[in-house]
């Protein structure tokens, strides 16, 4: 069958047309370029998320980076060391976009998935970048690690505040000392006890500080064996610096009718006799990294750093008993870090 020129001409524009029409009403069935939801994982120590702390804290990051950046999150608990890697693998699998490490010891695994992971953001709580594993000795930081963002914290400023109240407590019922009880001897840990040490020091030198560790960051009854012990030498406040086990510390202040000093969050009303806490705002360091990351401006290769002067640092509820002149001295120590006028030393 012949065909004439004209009617194939008004055969192909017909079929232009259809071609055309199909493309403008049927474009929701054709492939289209989404930009894929961005998942941020956050991958706990042997705290665990329940320690009323430092893990707990991390974790309300993550929820509250959920809420107000719409990203989806993945919270993975550590019960033991031997969790961690499993749970990195979980958060790789499941297409987080950035994994958050929640302390110190948890670098050696995170070092080795940013390596195997170029294109994956890596966060680490408690740990700069500037050291092994991740830089060299004289602090430069890897290639391999340009994925890695330290999140630190100048707790060192804040234990100094607590301890200025600390030391006046102890003066005023007649006591020789204060305790401090720690956790694992570790930076984080001791970085507290170094600020705390000093300023009990500054506000009464002849006070001794007591300082001890239970090597252990979960079971109370170990915190609660230490501070016992630090009691029977005197000790009239004790700092705990052991996460969820430091709440074995606050229960003996309790018991002995002494002063307890809380960490990382305020834990005024985890125990009778809290005279403060030392806060760290570990937070505010997790809902950070997770919008630079989403936004794309993470800072791999370098450092977040939290203190007192740009409120990543500060001190809990203060007991009610606690002297208005009291507050106001620890408030001259706080004014004297910020100004750099004084210097508070970072570890013991």
């Amino acid at each position: 069958m012949k065909f004439s020129r004209g009617i194939m001409l008004a055969c192909a524009v017909a079929l232009a047309a259809v071609v055309v029409t199909a493309t403008a009403f049927g474009g929701a069935k054709a492939p289209t370029t989404q930009k894929a939801s961005f998942t941020a994982a956050l991958v706990s120590d042997i705290g665990k998320f329940t320690d009323k702390g430092f893990n707990q804290n991390q974790l309300k990051g993550l929820n509250v980076a959920k809420s107000k950046l719409g990203v989806s999150t993945l919270a993975l608990q550590s019960n033991s060391t031997s969790d961690y890697a499993p749970n990195f693998n979980s958060a790789i699998r499941k297409g987080a976009k950035l994994v958050v490490a929640a302390g110190f010891l948890l670098a050696p695994t995170e070092a080795t998935y940013a390596k195997k992971f170029p294109n994956v953001d890596f966060a680490i709580t408690d740990y700069t970048v500037h050291t092994s594993p991740f830089a060299d000795k004289k602090g430069n930081v890897l290639p391999a690690y340009k994925n890695v963002e330290g999140l630190t914290y100048m707790a060192n400023e804040s234990g100094c505040l607590v301890g200025v109240l600390a030391a006046k407590m102890a003066v005023k019922n007649g006591g020789t000392a204060v305790g401090a009880v720690g956790g694992l001897k570790i930076p984080p840990v001791d970085i507290w006890i170094a600020g705390y040490k000093y300023c009990v020091h500054k506000i009464a030198p002849k006070l001794k500080v007591l300082v001890q560790y239970s090597n252990d960051f979960v079971a109370t009854d170990k915190c609660q064996t230490v501070a016992q012990n630090e009691i029977a030498q005197g000790a009239k406040v004790l700092f705990q610096v052991a996460g969820g086990c430091g709440l074995g510390t606050l229960k003996a202040a309790d018991d002995a009718n002494i002063w307890g000093i809380g960490v990382d969050v305020d834990q005024y009303s985890n125990a009778k006799r809290v005279l403060t806490s030392g806060v760290k705002r570990v937070d505010t360091g997790v809902f950070d990294a997770i919008q630079q990351a989403k936004a794309g401006k993470f800072q791999g290769g370098s450092d977040l750093v939290f203190d007192l002067k740009n409120g990543g640092m500060g001190v809990g509820k203060i007991n009610p008993s606690v002297p208005k002149a009291w507050v106001a001295l620890m408030n001259s120590y706080k004014a004297k870090i910020i100004s750099g006028k004084l210097k508070v030393p970072t570890g013991l």
